[in-house]
C-alpha cells in the first residue's frame, strides 16, 4: 500500500499531469505580474449541513463554468486536528456532497487526499472527525498524502528540488475544500493555505517544518504557483474565529464560497469575514496568481453584504479589520 511506504522515483523528474508544469522539466512556468481580466466567485447561503448541499455545489460549479467530465478529481479537505469542543475540519456532509456532485457531473474518478500537519495517524484522525463513518467506501477513496509515493519538482520556493505526492500530481483537478477560519499567523486560512496538506509529512515533518522555515506566506504562494488546475469550495456554514486554525471558537456564517481562482476566492471569504484582504501578506504576494481587488472579482450568487459576518480576530490582526 502506498500509505505504508515511500518510493523514491528512479527516473528523476517526471511529467506532472495535475500541476501547471511543462513536460518532464518540472519547474513552474513564469506568471504575469497581474493576471488579465476578472475572476468569477460564487457565494451561496447554506444555513446548515442538513440541507441539500449537492444541489448548491452543482449550481456553483456550473455557474463558475467548471467542467469535470472524464477528469480525475482530488478533493482536498481541511483535516488537521480534532477537538469535540470546537469545529476545526471541513464538515463530512459537505465532502459527501462534493463527491456526489462531481460524480454526477461525469468525473472519471473522485478521490480524497489529505496530509494532516499535526497528527501522524491520519486514519485515526479521520475516524475522530467522522469521515470514515460518514463517507461510503472512505478507505477506498482516501489517500494519506503524508505517506503517498512521491515525485520531485524543481525550483520550489528556492529549493533545488521538492517532493510532492504522486496522487496529487496525477490529478486533473485539485479541489481545495477548507474550513473558513482565522489563523494566528496569517490572519485567515482558506483555500490557498489549505495546500499545506499537499506536502508529505514523512519527508518534511510535522507541522511541515520546511514550509515554516521558508515562511508561511511565501510557501502558500509557492504551492499555488505549482498547482494551477484547481477549484475551491469553502466551508463557511460554520467557521472558526479567534485563535484559529485549531484553538478558536465556532462561528456560524451560513455560507459556501466557490471559484476557480483561489486568490479571488480567499479575498471574497476575507470580505465576508470582515477582514481586509489587502492587509494579509500572503494575498498581497498572490497578486501574480489572481485577483484580490473587488473590482476584478465578478461576484455571482449572493452579494457579500447579505452574508457578511464579522469574525473575531486576535490582537495581532486587529488592523486587518475591514473599515
Amino acid at each position: 500500500m502506498a500509505q505504508d511506504r515511500l518510493k523514491l522515483p528512479r527516473r528523476g523528474f517526471l511529467p506532472l499531469a495535475g500541476a501547471a508544469l511543462l513536460d518532464g522539466c518540472a519547474s513552474p512556468p513564469p506568471l504575469p505580474r497581474q493576471p488579465p481580466g476578472s475572476s468569477a466567485v460564487f457565494v451561496a447561503k447554506a444555513s446548515s449541513y442538513s440541507q441539500e448541499l449537492a444541489a448548491i455545489l452543482e449550481t456553483g460549479a456550473r455557474t463558475c463554468g467548471l467542467s469535470v467530465k472524464g477528469k480525475s478529481v482530488l478533493l482536498k479537505p481541511n483535516l488537521v486536528e480534532f477537538d469535540s469542543a470546537t469545529t476545526i475540519n471541513t464538515n463530512v456532509a459537505l465532502l459527501a456532497a462534493a463527491i456526489e456532485t462531481f460524480q454526477k457531473m461525469g468525473a472519471a474518478e473522485v478521490r480524497i487526499g489529505e496530509g494532516p500537519g499535526h497528527r501522524r495517524d491520519t486514519m485515526f484522525l479521520a475516524e475522530e472527525a467522522d469521515y470514515r463513518k460518514g463517507l461510503a467506501r472512505f478507505d477506498h477513496l482516501f489517500v494519506d498524502l503524508n505517506r503517498d509515493d512521491i515525485t520531485p519538482v524543481r525550483n520550489f520556493a528556492g529549493q533545488p528540488e521538492f517532493f510532492f505526492p504522486k496522487s496529487v500530481l496525477a490529478a486533473d483537478l485539485i479541489v481545495s475544500m477548507p474550513k473558513m477560519k482565522t489563523h494566528h499567523w496569517t490572519g485567515a486560512t482558506l483555500s490557498m493555505k489549505n495546500f499545506f496538506g499537499l506536502v508529505p509529512g514523512a519527508i518534511y515533518g510535522w507541522p511541515k517544518n520546511l514550509l515554516h522555515q521558508i515562511g508561511i506566506p511565501k510557501s502558500i504562494v509557492a504551492l499555488n504557483r505549482v498547482f494551477r488546475n484547481t477549484f475551491a469550495i469553502v466551508d463557511g456554514i460554520v467557521g472558526m474565529e479567534g485563535n484559529g486554525p485549531i484553538q478558536g471558537t465556532p462561528k456560524k456564517c451560513g455560507v459556501i464560497v466557490m471559484g476557480h481562482n483561489l486568490p479571488a476566492v480567499d479575498a471574497t471569504c476575507c470580505r465576508i469575514m470582515g477582514i481586509d484582504p489587502q492587509k494579509l501578506e500572503y494575498l498581497q504576494l498572490a497578486r501574480e496568481l489572481g485577483h484580490i481587488d473587488s473590482a476584478r472579482i465578478e461576484q455571482r450568487g449572493e452579494p457579500i453584504g447579505s452574508v457578511q459576518t464579522s469574525f473575531r480576530l486576535i490582537e495581532a490582526f486587529h488592523d486587518a479589520r475591514l473599515a
